[in-house]
């Protein structure tokens, strides 16, 4: 069976209901102090009392002769009182690396029964696999899983739903897809963090307005009264776009969209949001970027004043936060 047509994307605007932080980036370069290139795609919570940031380092100098897809990369830790002015510590934290391993980037955190889960992925020479590690105090991490190739944008769900872990994730589902890069979201469960089963197909690309390409997960999902809240990626694909960034082709577009999943079957989906709830509009966003006109989340955080923050990596370059009401956001998927 052939996968349906899908056309070019036209002009994307981001919800009216997104409110961007007046002091975007929220994290630079020039706040980490030991000199990466590129700082983005963080994970984000609040654990024991504080925020907690772990993003993605990239080094190399700022060209594209000298960073590469593959040059290093590694995981930094910043913490905050409020959420929005952040305390980098002195040294990356966390790096897989071995005579099979080349990086380790894109952090999600998730805490579940007061410890705090690290969700990561993992170029191999061998393809690309999606990990799980947890930790108490960001200096001890223990690996508890590492997935098969192609799989990564994993995320957790802060708690057990019908008594086991579950998670999102994307599958690189290559020969099965007719040879093209038409990704989707799928959903795992497991008993133990360990080993992972029962896996379903929860959202694909075809079912998206603002996708032509890809779909994938971004922020772990929140709880809300309505179900889980939960972001994803959605990249397009147009073959006219020219330079768009330090490459000298870049012609895909990231979006973040908005779904809501059942709180007790999450595997069901009961309000998708039609349009992109963070288009890459800013500046900062579309334009002097490593990769141009992209928006990445990473980390959600409901706040009791009923305040949702967004935490997003813009442009692969630099760490940027947006803020709506949870009502707001639930009448999204919803109408």
């Amino acid at each position: 069976m052939s996968l349906p047509p899908i056309g070019l994307i036209g002009e994307l605007a981001s919800s009216p209901v997104i409110l961007r932080h007046p002091n975007n980036p929220i994290l630079t370069r020039e706040d980490v102090p030991y000199n990466p290139a590129l700082v983005f795609n963080a994970g984000v919570t609040k654990f024991q009392g504080q925020y907690v940031m772990v993003f993605r380092n990239d080094y190399g100098q700022p060209d594209k002769q000298t960073l590469s897809h593959y040059g290093t990369t590694n995981l930094g830790l910043a913490f905050s009182r409020d959420g929005t002015r952040w305390d980098v510590r002195p040294d990356p934290i966390f790096d897989l690396r071995d005579e099979e391993i080349i990086r380790t980037y894109d952090p999600r955190l998730t805490v579940i029964d007061g410890r705090c889960y690290m969700c990561f992925a993992v170029d191999t020479l061998h393809g690309i696999r999606g990990g799980i590690a947890v930790t108490d105090d960001f200096e001890h991490f223990e690996v508890l899983s590492m997935s098969a190739p192609d799989n990564r944008n994993m995320v957790l769900f802060p708690e057990k739903i019908g008594g086991r872990y579950v998670r999102l994730e994307r599958p690189f589902t290559i020969y099965s897809r007719e040879g093209k890069e038409r990704f989707d979201i799928w959903i795992s469960d497991s008993a133990d963090l360990k080993d992972w089963g029962n896996s379903d197909l929860l959202l694909p690309v075809e079912r998206v307005p603002f996708a032509n390409t890809k779909l994938g997960p971004a922020a772990p999902p929140i709880k809300t009264k309505k179900g889980w809240l939960t972001t994803f990626h959605a990249v397009d694909i147009d073959p006219s776009r020219g330079k768009n960034g330090w490459e000298d082709s870049w012609k895909k577009r990231y979006s973040a969209g908005l779904m809501l999943l059942d709180l007790d079957n999450p595997k069901k989906i009961v309000g998708l949001y039609e349009e992109p709830l963070i288009a890459p509009d800013a500046s900062y966003e579309k334009d002097g970027g490593f990769r141009n006109h992209v928006v990445f989340p990473g980390g959600m955080i409901l706040e009791d004043s009923g305040e949702v923050k967004i935490y997003y990596g813009a442009g692969d370059t630099y760490e940027c936060l947006a803020s709506a009401h949870v009502d707001d956001l639930l009448s999204l998927v919803l109408k």
